[in-house]
């Protein structure tokens, strides 16, 4: 756009049929769009608008991306002369510097003893790889519900992001990761933390759980309880994208209390005969193997199930997309070879409750990386946002509400990165042992305080807060499906609880006051 045009030049386009608008330094011609306004035509008369710059009132009403696209920007026929833009869509890896909307490690002039120069180079490749390649993606499937694309997958299967996601461990040695930037035996927790805020930046809550949580939750029990033929045939197909995994524990008779499990498992020869059904199942839609806890004559056992004719599944639509694939799975006497089983015949609840932690865990990562998002929307919009003729943050009670806010994510940021740290510098069994309760007990946190900085940042965004589109739509998104943190990998109240009892077991015999 090399034409350059006055503010007088512009002023005098103000008319039905010749209307001209300054956005940002940019010249639009809306003189035939004007009839298309999705708010009618009146609302581009009014003052401040026709033939003048209308920065704010754009903003007031309209998020940075619609400019960006294609029916939009070919409306643009120049530029104010001797004005620059000053409002561009940042660069894939940019750094937020709106105040708390990073982490502080990322922050330039802050410091961090946890992150390493190798964690930094990660982190830019990861934020830019998710955002060039998962994004659109993840934006698309959140809104029409269906599964993450299949070329998304393999291209996050071929720098090992689907492996990554389960954690240091030997399933990493020899793979290249993130094109080679880290080796995988320097690969430690904070390189997984980054991977779990990093996608967890868009999208909405549906598409977190999409992109493969199944497998997450799923695949560890075939790690550490398969036999070397099983891992060898299930685990490449899932880690390279090509099969899907869910974990089929939770039925409508047993959520937190796994001890409820009815499914069935009846040993016939060589076969176990599965028989029963799971509910609320992530991923479940569209998996290709279920890690299945059944009940057998020698206790709980668990046993990887592959889909066949006798299994089917239910879409369960729930609050929050259906891109997750939650889905109601139905074994109708399922035969499942028995070198199919997951650990030792009865001891199934090991099995499950060996990756509880990560789980939890992992969970608490993504829900902190969205409340960030949400502090970064209400930072932004309580600046733009004028009302009585101020900035909406010039009111003390909005700077109430993101106080309240940034404390809650900052605190939660702090014990995430600690419990990370030890993570780092325990052996499994020492996880096991010593951050079961803690863990439990940030995950309460993290998710309470969420679904209260949901409910603020409503507030903050008023009725815009309550459609899915237009300004407010990452609040609503956020609002809506936020309680998910509180529910899965455990319930708020069954965290807190675990948490309590587990610290009570530690006090000595002699504490008194």
């Amino acid at each position: 756009m090399s034409k350059q045009f006055t503010l007088e030049e512009v002023a005098k386009h103000n008319q039905p049929g010749d209307l001209w608008v300054v956005i940002d330094s940019v010249v639009y011609d809306l003189s035939r769009f004007a009839d298309l306004h999705p708010g009618g035509p009146n609302v581009l008369f009014v003052d401040a608008v026709a033939g003048q710059d209308a920065t704010q009132v754009f903003f007031g009403l309209h998020r940075l991306e619609v400019l960006q696209r294609p029916q939009y920007k070919r409306l643009a026929i120049g530029t104010v002369h001797g004005q620059k833009s000053l409002l561009q869509p940042p660069p894939p890896g940019h750094i937020s510097r709106v105040p708390y909307a990073e982490a502080t490690w990322l922050v330039p002039g802050y410091s961090s003893p946890y992150y390493s120069a190798n964690h930094r180079k990660f982190q830019a490749a990861v934020r830019t790889f998710f955002e060039e390649v998962v994004r659109p993606a993840a934006i698309e499937s959140e809104d029409n519900g269906k599964k993450i694309p299949q070329d998304v997958v393999d291209k996050m299967a071929e720098v090992n992001l689907i492996a990554m996601r389960l954690g240091p461990g030997k399933h990493l040695h020899g793979r290249k990761l993130m094109n080679g930037l880290v080796e995988p035996e320097e690969f430690d927790y904070f390189h997984e933390l980054i991977i779990n805020t990093e996608l967890a930046r868009f999208g909405g809550r549906g598409f977190v759980d999409g992109i493969l949580a199944g497998a997450v939750i799923g695949l560890p029990p075939v790690l550490n309880f398969g036999s070397p033929e099983l891992k060898a045939r299930v685990v490449p197909e899932v880690f390279g994208g090509k099969k899907y995994l869910a974990l089929a524990i939770t039925e409508a008779f047993a959520g937190s209390d796994v001890g409820g499990i009815q499914t069935t498992a009846v040993r016939d020869g060589d076969f176990w005969v599965v028989t029963g059904t799971k509910k609320w199942i992530t991923n479940g839609h569209f998996a290709d193997y279920f890690t299945t806890i059944c009940k057998t004559e020698s206790g709980f056992t668990v046993v990887l199930v592959e889909r066949d004719d006798t299994v089917s599944t239910k879409a369960i639509k729930t609050s929050y997309s259906s891109t997750a694939g939650t889905a109601y799975v139905i074994f109708n006497k399922t035969r499942v070879p028995v070198s199919n089983t997951l650990g030792e015949v009865g001891n199934g609840m090991k099995v499950i409750l060996s990756n509880f932690n990560h789980e939890r865990w992992m969970v608490t990562c993504t829900a902190l990386a969205a409340q960030r998002v949400v502090v970064e929307e209400c930072m932004k919009w309580s600046s733009q946002r004028i009302v009585f003729g101020k900035p909406l943050n010039s009111q003390p009670v909005i700077r109430a509400k993101l106080a309240k806010m940034i404390g809650l994510v900052e605190a939660g940021q702090s014990w995430l990165e600690s419990i990370t740290h030890n993570m780092c510098n325990m052996s499994y069994a020492e996880m096991s042992d010593k951050l079961a309760g803690p863990i439990a007990l940030m995950k309460q946190f993290v998710s309470r305080g969420g679904q209260e900085i949901g409910n603020d940042a409503t507030q903050v965004f008023g009725g815009r807060a309550l459609t899915v589109s237009g300004m407010g739509k990452v609040i609503e998104n956020y609002h809506r499906t936020s309680a998910f943190d509180a529910i899965l990998a455990g319930a708020e109240d069954v965290m807190a609880d675990l948490g309590v009892r587990q610290a009570m077991k530690r006090m000595p015999q002699t504490a008194r006051l």
